[in-house]
């Protein structure tokens, strides 16, 4: 179902074409919604209408009559355990009693078409009892709440204390702010197909982030072993951190079992909306204080995120969210309580910088005000307070390789300026200019900067790891490296990399990538900013126990030269002479340093393994009058350790960019009482290329002395720190207060 990828030259620290460029841009790329069967049935899902019901009874009678139906299910017909989850099994694949949010799978439906199958979705007949919902995440604490779950609608409550605990300053600045709901708004809807097996199995081929955590949750719903759930990758059309949770994957493996027929499911846009986690939204309220002259002395900050209906990676979001909840800055006395609540909201999950951008937006709003209160430049305050190598967080860990905080800042504010708007400016340049909503009359220039820092990879004790099996052999009589990894490439260009690793330690041209399935262990999510450290880590590992079996089968002292071979009496050998027949085989499964669980009490402890820092400037011109907001400039200075493939990680901050100033701008799932109110990309807006100002990025690489090739996590970032600087352009412009995100005209306007 997946071709495999070849690629010729490139090595670490060059920028080879990527194998799926050409395809993706030309249209031929084949998706996971492309996938295809000749025996294929087509599946459908029912949802609840309702964010809190009690399911009363179902009534598949009339789906069932329909002509082409070949299978209804509800949760009594689940073989195994009725219960997924990235962090608690709390999630029902298909509701049972009671429906938690609107949207939740109730029922499903396979048949000979689509739209027959989405027919008999909507026959079948489901009486509910509507029960009162929390909708509001900070009532969801109180006590005559409603309960979502047993046990309470608190997920995780985490707090961090350091130093005194009643601080004093003689500068105090403290603000609330909110922060809406995001959406990954990948482009390629959740897909895939199942296709049962002749031994009682299963293979699924599915755009996904990590397979081996998919297949562990299917085996348990399907009450099957891992040997007979088998699941390749299938072309992904964007992650973000949307596809970490099952979405159709339990569901169409349910229904080829059921129906010994492929399953293919596609949702559409709107029930791609329903079908997925989004980004938490937030509500934080902070205080800084600091001296005269602008030191900080303590940081306060209570932050809240609404989880929604299930745990998914809420837990996690919450950790990172508190223990990075400060920013990149030195604060002696620390006082952070962060709370991740159940709601009957739409679930919430991971989205790139998870539980770091909801943050961002308030510490760098209160640092800007800060300096207001102080008289100072807002980069100036930045730098005074930022982390160096060998500074403390506040969660107690020692930074131990580069925090370029002051560099980073100041590389951004000494960047040249887009030039001032003159009577020639062309109206497509103004706020609106496009739809010819405004000639340039009150339309007002803003500068902002932000800087944040973000883990990379899975923390607080968890254990990550990835595995490579890499195999050297003669093909032709050329010497051919075969790398293999479940690690899942979903547009951010793990198999370049892949390539480009082995090319490097093996010095061989051909390199094959295996398509990315189960056959091998585990590689981890792609996400976390982690598969190019931890993946990367594995495949070098991995040419380096090949280089190593190669080496033991000549004489001691022979040593690796390119793609040859040189002997201790000088003698050179190519490896095709030194293989022969024989294929070198290694599988390697290669962890990073271990982090650490933090003290309940205190939040202190080595959470995180390696931390990653970015600065923007953004320059924006707003119309006060209309609350029009167009970017003119969005640049940005961010170390990535060791850039592996430098046109990538251009690519990577760019697109970073764009979804931090996304948020900061126009992107929320706007929920009104439970319900989804814009599950369409007409309602719920993303920045489009006109929206997309120029950007000049400059890239430090500091190498992490622990990190393979020294490499640092670069994709989430820059959707960091993006979106604060954004905001605080906008302030700049309008001198509102402006303390939720996204920024509405209304808010401009009423400023």
């Amino acid at each position: 179902m997946t071709s495999t990828q070849t690629g010729i030259s490139g090595r670490i620290g060059d920028s080879p074409l990527r194998p799926d460029a050409t395809l993706k841009v030309t249209g031929e790329f084949a998706y996971s919604s492309d996938l295809w069967h000749d025996d294929m049935v087509w599946g459908a899902t029912l949802r609840s209408p309702h964010p809190h019901a009690r399911i009363v009874s179902i009534d598949v009678t009339a789906a069932l009559a329909l002509p082409g139906v070949s299978a209804v299910l509800t949760a009594d017909d689940v073989p195994g355990v009725n219960a997924v989850g990235l962090e608690h099994l709390d999630t029902p694949a298909l509701a049972t009693g009671v429906v938690r949010y609107e949207g939740e799978p109730v029922a499903l439906v396979a048949a000979d078409h689509p739209e027959t199958a989405r027919r008999a979705a909507k026959a079948i007949v489901v009486d509910y009892d509507v029960l009162p919902a929390v909708t509001d995440p900070r009532r969801a604490l109180d006590a005559d709440a409603p309960q979502v779950h047993e046990g309470g609608n608190l997920v995780r409550k985490m707090q961090i204390r350091r130093g005194d605990p009643a601080p004093t300053a003689p500068v105090v600045v403290a603000l609330d702010f909110e922060v809406g709901m995001q959406d990954q708004a990948f482009l390629g809807p959740e897909s895939g197909l199942a296709v049962p097996a002749e031994d009682g199995g299963v293979d699924l081929y599915v755009a996904t982030q990590w397979l081996h955590v998919d297949q562990s949750q299917i085996c348990r719903v399907l009450g099957l072993p891992p040997e007979k759930v088998r699941l390749t990758l299938a072309g992904v059309g964007g992650a973000f951190g949307g596809r970490e949770d099952l979405s159709m994957h339990v569901h169409a493996c349910l229904l080829a079992l059921r129906t010994g027929k492929p399953v293919k499911m596609s949702y559409a846009r709107d029930e791609s909306f329903y079908g997925h986690v989004h980004r938490h939204p937030a509500w934080l309220r902070y205080e800084f204080g600091a001296r005269p002259d602008g030191t900080l002395v303590y940081g306060r900050a209570d932050i809240l995120f609404d989880g929604g209906a299930y745990a998914s990676s809420t837990g996690a979001v919450v950790g990172n969210g508190g223990t990075l909840g400060l920013g990149p800055y030195n604060v002696p006395n620390v006082h952070v309580d962060a709370r991740g609540v159940y709601t009957n909201n739409p679930p919430c999950g991971a989205m790139r910088g998870f539980g770091c951008v909801q943050a961002a937006f308030a510490h760098e709003a209160l640092m800007d005000a800060l300096a207001e209160r102080l008289g100072m430049d807002p980069v100036e305050i930045r730098a005074l307070n930022g982390m160096r190598l060998g500074d403390t967080n506040i969660t107690g860990q020692v930074i131990d390789s580069a925090a370029p905080v002051q560099e980073l800042i100041e590389i951004v504010r000494d960047m040249p300026l887009p030039p001032a708007r003159g009577a020639g400016t062309d109206i497509r340049e103004l706020p609106g200019g496009v739809s010819n909503t405004t000639h340039g009359e009150g339309v007002v220039r803003g500068i902002g900067y932000a800087v944040t820092y973000k883990n990379v990879g899975f923390s607080e004790g968890f254990d990550d790891y990835s595995t490579a099996r890499v195999r050297l052999e003669l093909t032709g009589g050329e010497p051919v490296v075969t790398v293999q990894t479940a690690a899942a490439e979903v547009g951010q260009g793990l198999i370049t990399v892949e390539q480009q690793i082995c090319r490097t330690e093996l010095g061989v041209e051909r390199v094959v990538v295996h398509p990315k399935d189960t056959t091998v262990g585990s590689g981890g999510s792609t996400s976390a900013s982690r598969q190019t450290y931890v993946t990367g880590g594995a495949v070098k590992a991995a040419c380096e126990a090949v280089r190593a079996s190669v080496l033991a089968r000549t004489e001691p002292g022979a040593r690796w030269d390119g793609d040859k071979i040189v002997f201790g009496s000088g003698e050179v050998r190519s490896l095709a002479e030194v293989l022969g027949d024989d294929a070198v085989e290694e599988t390697v499964e290669w962890r990073h340093r271990p982090t650490h669980e933090i003290d309940p009490e205190t939040g202190q402890g080595d959470a995180h393994v390696q931390y990653a820092f970015s600065a923007h400037r953004a320059v924006v011109d707003v119309d006060v009058e209309l609350g029009l907001v167009k970017v003119v400039a969005l640049d940005t200075a961010q170390d990535v350790g060791r850039a592996i493939n430098p046109d990538a990680v251009i690519g990577q901050i760019q697109g970073g960019s764009a979804q931090g100033m996304g948020l900061a701008l126009m992107e929320e799932i706007v929920v009104t009482d439970g319900h989804v109110r814009n599950p369409s990309f007409t309602d719920y807006l993303i920045p489009t290329i006109l929206d997309m100002p120029p950007m000049r990025i400059e890239v430090l690489e500091y190498a992490d002395p622990h990190a393979p090739y020294g490499v640092r996590g670069v994709g989430e970032p820059p959707t960091i720190s993006s979106g604060p600087a954004v905001a605080a352009a906008i302030r700049a412009a309008t001198g509102g207060a402006l303390r939720r995100v996204p920024i509405r005209p209304e808010h401009i306007t009423g400023a």
